[in-house]
């Protein structure tokens, strides 16, 4: 075998999604397994594997920024990932690149790596160790668990099931098997991804499949139960909000599951939502989400929202800022509509002038941030778990059940100098800014 220095290197680049973060750990893990090495920069990749996003134009344009970024520093690029489906558009604009493929296409990629960096090695379990968890590009105490691939819904604004194909359901003790391996190595919190968690099962007919002796359905319910033994946080996200998501809110109110749920609303315009195409449009949203709290008076909820629909009138966004208001989410995205090249929203008529959603847009978040604060305001004095991210002379961040990494607000400990990340304990919340908390050690 050729000394691990000799082995060629890999350099990578992954962007967009947790998703697409899974997909880039897979094919990390792969090459790792084979002796490859993985690069800290590209002056000292052989070969450097961009795995793009294609979900809106401006990742669309980050994406190809980044494959040109790394031809003009290396030379050689193989692009994966979502954009990858647009291969003659890639080529058109950078026709150096070795390789394309699109989402999923693991196998493809890695045979590109054999191509433009061959290396034929027997692979040494005493020199080349890669972790039974896998290669993972989180930090060790959090990991995404991937439960499904694709998506069966016609989102008029959304393209992915046309990169990632209809609903694939992992069975239930596939996903467990590799959740208990991430929770031995350490991890403390797992964050469930997929297109439509809620949907899980579907497409395997929520089937059973062995599990520690017994036997699990592939549905989200049974999969939460069990995800529940384990003894880490487990976060939900992507949660469409199908009448079966009332079944998780006792899971969260007994400790099993966070009581945490990520539902992409989108609008609150029954018409908009119609022009969507998006499903459970007509649940009587409000009174679930008052009753999800009545159940599970910690639940906080996450949603996105899109302003600037085609068509989208002044007394329609005034309905979605109503909704806003009444519903009381703990922790809010919004997107100006943007037409992505494929998407059958492109063709509906009234699109609005960009002023109008920039106006909109801002007027939103100016609601969301006022309903941010005053939630905030109210932990104040609570004492909350939360987990360490990260610690330093200053002090630790860290975060609370409501509080996802990366996309929500941090709980910053002032005297939490020392702490390790990883750490779960209890801390005393001291005050409140528009997204964060600042708390100290304390509490039981």
């Amino acid at each position: 075998m050729n000394p691990e220095s000799q082995a060629p290197s890999v350099g990578f680049v992954s962007l967009g999604c947790p998703k697409a973060l899974v997909d880039s750990e897979r094919i990390i893990t792969q090459l790792k397994l084979e002796g490859y090495q993985i690069a800290g920069g590209y002056e000292t990749a052989d070969v450097v594997v961009v795995n793009t996003c294609g979900f809106i134009d401006s990742a669309r344009a980050e994406s190809l920024d980044a494959i040109g970024e790394a031809i003009n520093a290396n030379g050689k690029v193989i692009v994966t990932g979502c954009l990858g489906v647009h291969e003659s558009m890639i080529r058109q604009l950078h026709p150096a690149v070795l390789s394309v493929t699109g989402p999923q296409q693991y196998e493809q990629v890695v045979s590109a790596v054999h191509r433009h960096a061959p290396h034929r090695p027997e692979h040494d379990p005493l020199t080349d160790l890669v972790p039974p968890q896998g290669i993972r590009l989180t930090p060790r105490h959090y990991a995404y668990l991937k439960i499904s691939e694709g998506c069966n819904h016609k989102c008029s604004f959304c393209i992915i099931p046309s990169m990632r194909g209809r609903l694939q359901s992992r069975p239930a003790g596939d996903v467990l098997r590799e959740a208990e391996g991430l929770v031995r190595s350490g991890v403390q919190e797992l964050l469930v991804i997929s297109q439509d968690t809620s949907a899980y099962g579907a497409d395997l007919k929520y089937r059973e499949d062995p599990w520690r002796g017994t036997a699990v359905r592939t549905r989200i319910t049974e999969l939460c139960t069990e995800l529940g033994t384990l003894g880490a946080w487990i976060r939900l996200h992507y949660v469409y909000p199908y009448p079966h998501v009332d079944e998780i809110i006792p899971l969260m109110a007994e400790g099993k599951v966070l009581p945490y749920l990520d539902i992409p609303f989108q609008h609150a315009s029954p018409r908009i939502l119609k022009l969507m195409k998006r499903p459970a449009a007509t649940e009587d949203t409000l009174k679930r989400i008052a009753a999800w709290r009545r159940d599970c008076p910690d639940l906080a909820l996450r949603s996105t929202f899109i302003v600037g629909f085609p068509g989208e009138t002044e007394a329609e966004f005034e309905e979605l800022l109503d909704f806003l208001v009444e519903a009381q989410l703990d922790r809010v995205g919004c997107f100006k509509y943007s037409p992505v090249e494929g998407a059958a929203a492109n063709e509906l008529p009234g699109a609005l002038p960009d002023e109008v959603k920039e106006d909109r847009e801002r007027r939103f978040m100016d609601v969301q941030a006022a309903i941010s604060r005053d939630r905030l305001r109210q932990r104040v004095g609570q004492v909350i778990e939360v987990l360490v991210d990260e610690a330093s002379e200053a002090g630790a961040i860290a975060r609370s059940h409501a509080d996802a990494p990366e996309i929500d607000g941090l709980v910053h400990i002032e005297n939490g100098q020392g702490l390790k990340p990883g750490t779960r304990l209890h801390v005393e919340v001291l005050r409140s800014g528009d997204h964060d908390v600042y708390a100290r050690l304390g509490g039981s």
